[in-house]
């Protein structure tokens, strides 16, 4: 009889032990990344050649150049050199007001509010062409950082000098999301006409590179939240789950051996 109740006391141990393990682990298709990978691309949407847009409230560092330099010089807020630091050239951008516009020397007030980077270049060669003659223009973001927030291993204020940044990359700038990041629900908030929109991203399916919000715009905030595992931890669930789940298992362990 004592070999039987130590069995039966044994294996309600081990299906205790399995039960918890499965409760508490998480399933592998909620952490691999672009998960059945057999994209459908969407041809009508070629983000291979995605410019990013002025926007209000832009810092824009812009340069002129001539083949006569002495005529270029009027449009040219300072002189640069190697050793100008990027702090220094931020003070020498032109700042996009809340119209869109920028006041230029010479020309006065140019609208490039809504217009990617060559066109506005296109704008501003034309513009200057009536007072030197084949202008070359040069137009670059001081601005153009993004927040990335939320259960990533480094969080904070990233500042991109190529002008171009996926989300992906966002991620790796960030350290990559910790084990806790939900990874079907990331979400990216971007200013569009002076309104917030918030885009929901699913980082678990290959369609991630069809979303608009996979080339992340100036100023955008990408947020992992926390999964469900953190969520519990964050509350005490975990803890209070393994002590009812230990003290049912004994009581239950117990009623078998005193029936025994």
């Amino acid at each position: 009889m004592g070999y039987k109740t130590y069995r039966t006391t044994n294996r309600i141990f081990l299906f205790s032990s399995l039960l918890f393990f499965l409760v508490s682990c998480g399933s592998p298709r909620n952490v691999l990344f672009f998960q059945d990978a057999q994209l459908k691309y969407d041809s009508s949407r070629d983000f291979s050649k995605y410019e990013i847009r002025v926007a209000n409230n832009d810092n824009l560092l812009i340069t002129v150049f001539s083949k006569n330099p002495q005529a270029a010089e009027v449009f040219n807020i300072m002189r640069t050199d190697r050793t100008t630091t990027t702090q220094a050239l931020q003070w020498q951008g032109f700042l996009v007001d809340q119209f869109g516009n920028i006041n230029f020397p010479l020309i006065g007030e140019v609208h490039l509010g809504g217009l990617t980077k060559s066109e506005a270049i296109a704008l501003l060669q034309k513009k200057i062409s009536a007072y030197i003659e084949n202008p070359v223009v040069n137009i670059r973001f001081m601005n153009y950082r993004v927040t990335v927030l939320g259960e990533v291993n480094k969080p904070g204020n990233y500042t991109i000098e190529d002008e171009k940044l996926t989300i992906i990359q966002a991620l790796g700038l960030a350290g990559d999301m910790t084990i806790y990041g939900n990874r079907r629900n990331m979400m990216v908030c971007r200013e569009i006409d002076g309104e917030k929109k918030f885009f929901q991203v699913d980082i678990t399916s290959p369609e991630i590179f069809n979303s608009q919000v996979y080339y992340l715009q100036q100023n955008d905030i990408v947020y992992v939240e926390p999964n469900n595992a953190k969520i519990r931890t964050s509350t005490n669930y975990t803890q209070n789950f393994s002590l009812v789940f230990s003290v049912a298992s004994l009581l239950l362990t117990a009623a078998l051996f005193f029936k025994r």
